[in-house]
């Protein structure tokens, strides 16, 4: 089991939760990313930094996503990609893309995106919340107890 973080949009708070996740129960957990982000000195944390260019970080999880492995992302198609190969998704705000959730979350992004291109949508989410860094902590939580035990 791993853990890969589409890296470049997670926020740093979610990152600090996930390194301390890594020191406890000793799984691996990767940073990808076109660009080095700071982490800290661990056996458990690696970095993998791609080449610039639009989802060259997307590409490079689905290239080495194994069934039962975990990716953090809120990038719906990268979300997709990941269960189509028997990955776990969680969102930075704790909420599970599975097979049953993901082709509506596919069809509301992309409802959103042609708001968004006709100008009647803009901004993106809402700022992290406690809740939401409470929310992945307890859904990161209860993945790691799942495959720890199965």
């Amino acid at each position: 089991m791993a853990i890969w973080i589409d890296a470049d949009a997670c926020p740093r708070v979610i990152r600090d939760i996930l390194y301390r996740a890594a020191e406890r129960c000793q799984v691996a957990v990767t940073l990808v990313a076109n660009q080095a982000i700071e982490r800290p000195r661990s056996h458990y944390v690696t970095m993998l930094q791609v080449a610039a260019g639009l989802d060259a970080a997307d590409q490079e999880i689905v290239r080495r996503v194994a069934p039962g492995d975990l990716v953090i992302t809120a990038d719906i198609p990268l979300a997709a990609e990941a269960i189509e190969r028997q990955a776990e998704v969680l969102s930075p705000r704790g909420e599970a893309f599975t097979s049953d959730n993901i082709r509506e979350r596919l069809n509301l992004r992309d409802f959103m995106d042609t708001l968004r291109g006709s100008g009647l949508a803009s901004g993106g989410p809402p700022p992290l919340s406690g809740r939401d860094r409470q929310t992945f902590a307890n859904a990161l939580d209860s993945y790691l107890t799942r495959t720890a035990n199965g």
